[in-house]
């Protein structure tokens, strides 16, 4: 299922953009701010949530939060729309029929990679989470309908807890809810990461690795329904002096070493970090070789020297996804040569601008 189509309508830097694509790398390049990255964010947002940028919908129109913006798709045979009314969240629909944002991950796998990941390693373990939820969702869509329902029950936990409310029927009719919706989103993780590691192809330029999930804190890598509830019952006391729920599944790390020193992902180089984020970004796309799949890439060539570039290409070109790349000349993608296409980006009084390249 290719994306042949792409029409955007007041979306950031776009007063609008007809696009048509094909499976053909998709390498996008021009100046810094020209409105490369837009590109990829609409993109981005045919899959479930708040996009590449991670940001709310109505600060993505042109013309800020009191505009509007709207994105058409052409998936396969399927009709995608997502749009964002004034100062309203964005709805979607896929051939004219309402549907949830999570209906949008069982139609098409949506994997990125920008420069803010490059501190993946080095960051907090909300980075990692965040990326390991997205690498799971791709793999298994039924994975924000449990990420929804565990938050939710947690938000009326903390509630309680922060109102020091102390009713134990309350507390256990919720911590149930998050135990069985807890215990699957772990599961599904390590499901996720087994499927990663299985998909790694090695190598010098881009070395696999030994991932694991890190109970962070308070075993937030338990599996059992009925041990996170009597976790959750035992931990109540402490919960209510801090107002919030100190341990689950919400905490969960990722952890990655690699080579034959067992490196730490946290400890390697920065050009070391980077390459074995781009193993796992291979190994994702790999990973759904049966399903549909996009694969976005801004700023990435930037990084790499012309050896990993040719290396990152030859790969992309075997994997089985739709990519779109981005950086900001044509010499990055000149080993790419016909078998992409080029597109050239620039921005006058605030408006973007695309152009067919050879």
């Amino acid at each position: 299922m290719t994306l042949t189509a792409l029409r955007l309508s007041q979306f950031r830097s776009w007063p609008r953009l007809d696009l048509d694509l094909d499976a053909r790398p998709l390498a996008i390049w021009g100046p810094n701010g020209s409105g490369k990255t837009n590109i990829l964010e609409a993109v981005s947002m045919l899959a479930p949530g708040r996009g590449l940028r991670s940001v709310a919908a109505p600060d993505q129109a042109r013309q800020g939060v009191k505009a509007g913006w709207r994105l058409r798709a052409t998936l396969g045979d399927h009709a995608v729309e997502t749009l964002a009314p004034p100062g309203q969240t964005r709805s979607v629909s896929v051939d004219d029929k309402p549907v949830t944002q999570t209906a949008l991950a069982r139609l098409v796998r949506v994997i990125w990679l920008v420069p803010a990941m490059d501190r993946l390693w080095s960051d907090g373990p909300e980075g990692r989470r965040r990326f390991l939820d997205r690498v799971t969702l791709s793999l298994q869509p039924d994975h924000a309908d449990h990420a929804l329902a565990y938050e939710k029950a947690m938000r009326e936990r903390n509630r309680l807890l922060r109102d020091q409310i102390r009713d134990p029927g309350w507390f256990r009719a919720l911590e149930a809810q998050m135990a069985e919706a807890g215990a699957a989103l772990t599961r599904n993780r390590a499901a996720a990461l087994s499927a990663i590691m299985a998909a790694q192809d090695g190598g010098t330029d881009f070395p696999a690795a030994r991932l694991t999930l890190l109970p962070g804190e308070g075993a937030a890598d338990d599996p059992d329904p009925a041990s996170i509830a009597a976790r959750l019952a035992a931990m109540r006391p402490r919960d209510l002096a801090a107002g919030r729920t100190l341990s689950g599944p919400h905490r969960a790390d990722l952890g990655a070493i690699w080579g034959p020193q067992d490196m730490p992902a946290a400890l390697s180089s920065t050009g070391e970090q980077k390459a074995l984020l781009l193993s796992l970004i291979l190994a994702n796309a790999r990973a759904l070789s049966d399903q549909p799949v996009l694969l976005l890439l801004d700023e990435v060539a930037a990084h790499l020297d012309a050896d990993r570039r040719a290396a990152l290409y030859d790969r992309i070109a075997v994997l089985p996804a739709q990519s779109l790349l981005t950086g900001t000349g044509p010499e990055l993608f000149a080993a790419l040569g016909p078998a992409a296409r080029h597109l050239s980006v620039t921005k006058s009084d605030g408006r973007s601008r695309a152009d067919e390249a050879a």
